[in-house]
């Protein structure tokens, strides 16, 4: 017969945490994905490599998670970083910390990551089925009973939806768990892309493609006034503009460009000097090279494959000597130092979106427990709720958390906690 204690929807790593729990708490679990592997997304996560984890503490981790980091603290408190890591070596992986306070596998490799959860599954006796696409929540007198997958009815009074978001159709996540959250009667707050590139106007941003820049501050202005900023690192592209702080900032950005207002990205390439004293560097190198041609004194300044460009932008004889630039044109090219804008025509779509933004209504859900407030029995964990982080590891700690959570709650609801 197929009954089982707990039925997750969807393999990926809210699914994979939340079927773990449930299984070594001595329940019979079923996961259910659609595609014909599991963890898909896991493993394309970090550029290959898996951004495990962050070493913040929850405290400092709620405050990159939006739009209320708040809900959390009971799944965190259940289950956060150490515990991850923790399971992780358990079963043959080790984390390295960065510098920068994110965990990566020692190997450098997503796909030892998913081959530990799923060895930790394996020995938890959890039953996949790949290639099992869910159709309908079976729901009698507001209590969940079971799934329809692929014409089979799979029974259980507990049922985990982990199907994630939007982004990276091609991996599964094409949004099919939110129409199945609203044929329950959940509300779904409108999904965008998050964590995606943003395309400029005009061929500056091309000109300078595949420049990594560092330490520099990125603000978003919206119909002229200032909306967010980020400092760190950066890249341009082919469309325009990516990396770490405009994936962060995008957020932002992209609600914006929805509701059809102007929006710049103004790059403050010497964010650790104030105005004042930024002048009085560029008097000084102009003064100490005051007979080489300005050009060739931009080095000091710039990359060198950004001094081209920036020239161009300046509009002004950069042959000159420096001991002939005037007190004006010096402003200029302070200004464009600090200031170097770029018009938002568009975002990149949800097929490279790291995230999604929006989903199922966290009012709708129980934060201690992670089950719907209106399908008893129903719970959700990962992506697909009304959570999302900036990059360093903070999405995948959500999903694992929640599924953790859901998992555990599952089975307390049977009385085995």
């Amino acid at each position: 017969m197929n009954y089982f204690d707990v039925i997750v929807i969807g393999a990926g790593p809210a699914g994979v945490l939340a079927a773990g729990r449930a299984a070594e708490l001595g329940g019979k679990v079923l996961v259910l994905e659609k595609m014909k592997q599991e963890g898909r997304k896991l493993l394309i996560t970090g550029k290959g490599r898996c951004n495990i984890t962050n070493n913040s503490p929850i405290s400092e981790f709620i405050k990159h998670v939006y739009p209320d980091g708040r809900f959390l603290r009971p799944a965190f408190s259940h289950f956060f970083s150490k515990d991850i890591i923790e399971l992780l070596k358990m079963h043959g992986v080790e984390a390295v910390l960065n510098s920068d306070g994110r965990y990566f596998p020692a190997g450098n490799r997503s796909k030892d990551v998913l081959n530990a959860l799923l060895l930790w599954l394996k020995r938890c006796s959890v039953e996949i089925r790949c290639g099992f696409r869910v159709e309908a929540l079976i729901i009698e007198d507001k209590s969940i009973k079971g799934v329809q997958a692929n014409g089979q009815k799979f029974m259980s009074n507990h049922v985990i939806m982990a199907t994630g978001g939007k982004s990276y159709p091609k991996t599964g996540s094409n949004g099919e768990g939110y129409e199945l959250a609203r044929q329950a009667g959940h509300a779904v707050v409108k999904v965008r892309p998050a964590l995606v590139g943003l395309e400029t106007e005009g061929d500056v941003a091309q000109k300078l493609q595949g420049l990594n820049l560092k330490d520099v501050k990125a603000m978003v202005w919206v119909n002229g006034r200032k909306k967010a900023e980020a400092v760190g690192e950066m890249i341009f592209t082919h469309f325009g503009l990516s990396g770490p702080i405009i994936l962060t900032l995008s957020r932002a950005v992209v609600s914006e460009l929805q509701d059809k207002n102007k929006v710049q990205v103004v790059i403050d390439l010497e964010p650790a000097l104030d105005d004042k004293k930024l002048d009085n560097k560029l008097i000084h190198d102009l003064n100490k090279h005051g007979n080489k041609k300005l050009i060739n004194v931009f080095k000091l300044w710039l990359p060198a494959s950004m001094i081209p460009v920036y020239a161009d932008l300046l509009n002004m004889d950069t042959e000159k000597e420096c001991n002939q630039v005037s007190s004006k044109e010096r402003k200029k090219i302070l200004h464009l130092l600090k200031n170097l804008s770029f018009e938002i025509a568009n975002h990149r779509s949800f097929n490279e979106a790291i995230i999604t933004s929006g989903g199922i209504s966290t009012k709708e859900i129980y934060p201690k427990t992670m089950e719907s407030k209106i399908v008893k029995g129903l719970y959700f964990a990962g992506e697909m709720i009304d959570l999302d982080a900036e990059t360093g590891g903070y999405n995948l700690q959500i999903a694992y958390s929640t599924g953790w959570l859901a998992g555990e709650s599952c089975m307390k609801a049977k009385g085995v906690l």
